[in-house]
């Protein structure tokens, strides 16, 4: 089987978390200049939350990218193991990443709470398809 359509996917989903991390610095660099706080100001996390409120949004959604995507990850993983792979398959792992993509950029850009938690919602139940996907395969088949 060809697998590298799963690859693409999970390596798109790497991609996203990094341009968040690298947009978080930017924010959060931006704004110590602009609010002038020294960095030992934040050398406790409580006050780094407190004082850099407005970078608040990419720092979150980082956090939130290295939460459920690992569970992403390790299916993409186990499917390459054991060499499962089919069109349902691919078709969720993207939508997936499509999904985390959208949510990502809500939350990095107008953060609309409903907005952002729909996509998610809807991310989670695609997430769960791929794994029951995958234990129908190791069960079933």
């Amino acid at each position: 089987m060809y697998y590298k359509p799963m690859l693409f996917a999970l390596l798109s989903l790497v991609l996203l978390t990094f341009l968040v991390w690298f947009y978080m610095y930017y924010t959060r660099i931006q704004e110590m200049k602009t609010k002038r706080i020294h960095p030992q100001a934040l050398n406790v996390r409580g006050k780094l939350q407190e004082l850099l409120t407005d970078s608040a949004a990419p720092a979150n959604n980082l956090m939130n990218l290295l939460e459920m995507p690992v569970l992403f990850y390790l299916a993409v993983v186990l499917s390459l193991v054991l060499l499962i792979q089919d069109q349902v398959l691919v078709i969720l792992c993207w939508a997936y990443v499509a999904l985390r993509y959208l949510h990502s950029f809500i939350h990095c850009t107008y953060n609309k709470v409903m907005h952002r938690f729909q996509v998610y919602f809807v991310s989670c139940i695609v997430l769960l398809f791929i794994w029951i996907r995958l234990a129908t395969f190791i069960f079933v088949q």
